[in-house]
Order: C-alpha cells, then sequence, then structure tokens
C-alpha cells in the first residue's frame, strides 16, 4: 500500500476545536522547527481556540537539556521537534507524558506514534536517492545497493554526527540485522567522492557541481527546490534524478517531525488540544503545501511540488525500535571511519 493511497480512518473536524474554555488561555510550545511556514499552523490554531501560543525556539539538544534543567518547575507544555530518536531521548528522559486521545490514536498511524502514546508523528519526510541521469545508467535501487563497489568514489553523503545518517543506520540495523549494516557502512565509505560535509541540500548541490554522482537526500529539500528558488540547486533540477530505495522489500525509510506533551506541563489540556489540531487535515495540508513535507494521516492530499516525486512504498518498520539502535549505528560509524 503506498503512502498517497491508504484510507483515512477519521475525519476530524476543525469544529470541534473551537474556542475550548481551557484554564490560562496560553501553551508553551518548544519547538526545534525552523520553519516560517510554520506560521501559519500557530495563528489559525490561536484563531480557532482564543489560545495564546508562546514559544520557545532551539534546537532539539537546548531544548531537551533546558527542560531537564527546568525540571518540576518547566513551562513547557509542548515539545515538538524533528527524528524519532530525540523524541525517544525525551522520552527516556522522563520529559514526556503519556496522551489517551482517541483523535490521535485513530489519526496517526501506529508506527508513528510512540507505544506508550507520549510522542506522535505528524509529518514525514523519504530519505532517498538522487543521482545524475547522464552520468548514472543504473543507479542503486536500495539503501543496500550504495555499498556495491560499482560505485566507488561516486556517493555523498552527511556525516555520522549527523541525526539523518544515525537514523538511517539505525533503520539498516532493525531491518537487516546489525552484522549487515557494519558491512553496508563500510562499503559506503569505501564508496565516498569526498569526506562526508554538509546539509542535505549540500549533497544535491554536489550533483549539480560534479562532486558526486549519488546522493542521499530527504525528499522536502529536493521538493522544495522545485516549488520555489534554491541556489544552487532549483536551476539543475531537470540533472537529477530519483529513486525510492527498497521498493520491493522494506520500502524508502521516513524520518518525521512530532511532539508531546510536557511532563509537567501546566496547560495540559491546551497542550492535547494542539497536538489534535495538529493531526487536523487543515494542519495536514498545511505541512505538505508549506514545508514540501509529506501528511502523518492517511488520505490527505500533498502538495503539487512533494506529487511530482511520485508514489512510493514507504518503510513501516516501528520507529520507537529504529530509535534503540542509534548508539550502535553511532558505533558502528566509528568503526568503519565515517566521519
Amino acid at each position: 500500500m503506498t503512502l498517497t493511497t491508504r484510507t483515512s480512518v477519521l475525519a476530524l473536524t476543525i469544529a470541534s476545536l473551537a474556542a475550548p474554555a481551557f484554564a490560562n488561555g496560553e501553551l508553551n510550545l518548544y519547538s526545534s522547527r525552523h520553519y516560517d511556514t510554520d506560521e501559519r499552523l500557530y495563528s489559525d490554531f490561536e484563531d480557532m481556540t482564543g489560545i495564546t501560543i508562546n514559544r520557545i525556539e532551539g534546537n532539539a539538544d537546548e531544548l531537551i537539556a533546558r527542560m531537564q534543567a527546568e525540571g518540576r518547575n518547566s513551562p513547557a507544555d509542548i515539545l515538538l521537534t524533528v527524528d524519532t530518536s530525540r523524541l525517544e531521548r525525551a522520552k527516556d528522559a522522563d520529559l514526556l507524558q503519556s496522551v489517551d486521545s482517541d483523535v490521535l490514536e485513530q489519526r496517526i498511524p501506529a508506527y508513528l506514534q510512540d507505544e506508550d502514546n507520549q510522542w506522535f508523528g505528524f509529518s514525514q519526510r523519504a530519505r532517498i536517492i538522487f543521482y545524475d541521469k547522464a552520468d548514472v545508467a543504473n543507479p542503486p535501487q536500495s539503501y543496500v545497493d550504495l555499498a556495491d563497489p560499482a560505485y566507488e568514489g561516486m556517493v555523498c553523503h552527511r556525516s555520522s554526527t549527523n541525526v539523518y545518517s544515525q537514523t538511517l543506520l539505525s533503520s539498516i540495523i532493525e531491518n537487516h540485522g546489525e552484522e549487515a549494516a557494519r558491512d553496508w557502512a563500510a562499503g559506503v565509505v569505501n564508496n565516498f567522492a569526498r569526506d562526508p560535509q554538509g546539509g542535505d541540500t549540500d549533497q544535491l548541490r554536489g550533483l549539480v557541481s560534479g562532486e558526486c554522482d549519488i546522493s542521499i537526500s530527504n525528499t522536502y529539500y529536493f521538493a522544495r527546490a522545485l516549488r520555489k528558488d534554491v541556489e544552487g540547486l532549483s536551476d539543475s533540477t531537470d540533472m537529477i534524478g530519483w529513486v525510492f530505495p527498497a521498493q520491493d522489500a522494506e520500502g524508502a525509510h521516513m524520518n518525521l517531525s512530532g511532539g508531546g506533551v510536557a511532563a509537567h506541563a501546566p496547560n495540559r489540556e491546551n497542550a492535547v488540544a494542539f497536538l489534535e489540531y495538529l493531526a487536523s487535515d487543515q494542519a495536514q495540508q498545511y505541512f505538505s503545501a508549506g514545508n514540501d513535507e509529506y501528511p502523518a494521516v492517511p488520505g490527505v492530499a500533498i502538495s503539487e511540488s512533494v506529487a511530482q516525486l511520485g508514489m512510493f512504498k514507504p518503510d513501516d518498520v516501528d520507529l520507537g525500535a529504529v530509535a534503540d539502535n542509534v548508539a550502535t549505528a553511532q558505533q558502528i560509524f566509528n568503526e568503519v571511519g565515517w566521519e
């Protein structure tokens, strides 16, 4: 079943979120999402509910450390961040609490939520293979193929300290086992065209510049270049092809953006209402139209820029189990010399 053809299990109406009489009328949001387009998410929630959102923004590590330092006195109601490993880290540090919500249970697929309902995914990005169409006649069709000696000197990738790299290798551990994952990582290192560096957009620019012929990136970086001008990339998207990996096996690896209610949330009911709002069709469409992401809720329409990439089979591996492999993944990176 493809990501875009799954059937929606519930139609959440915006009216169900209208003007609740919650204490203080406030919500304290700790967010590491840094997208200007999220402003519409926040303003619409405020308009519909009368709840004022107070935002504290920073990178995920800073926000988690801040919540730990604040302890029981933390004003945080919601932690919103990117990647399962960070959400699991917050859970393991006892910074989140379980949420009992029929809306979230029915809207968010089981593999995109924590088994204890402490975090939920609200948007997704597929981590896929991009390649120079002029130089690569037979592009890799799976993550495993990236280690094939046929691609020696052709592959660009981010560093091992990046959370996307760690989560991808963690998913390979979960799907194929630790030994196979170690062999894979060593093979990719042998195929590097340059030392790991930069972000996902830099990997795509490496194809344009000719530094590499094959790279891995989250889909929303490329879709963004299709929708608006991205320097050093948008003018050359026609030369780039892409492959959704492992379509005859586990499927394409998915990164998620998600959130949970803080353990000591002073405005808990407001926080739950905000998470339920993020699962609404309206908010889900914002994630796609505003930031070129895939909705987490099945059946929600995707933006034109995302649709251009095509339909595919996503990997529905338990992301909580994937997050548990991050430490092992980093150890493997260190052993094989993946900087």
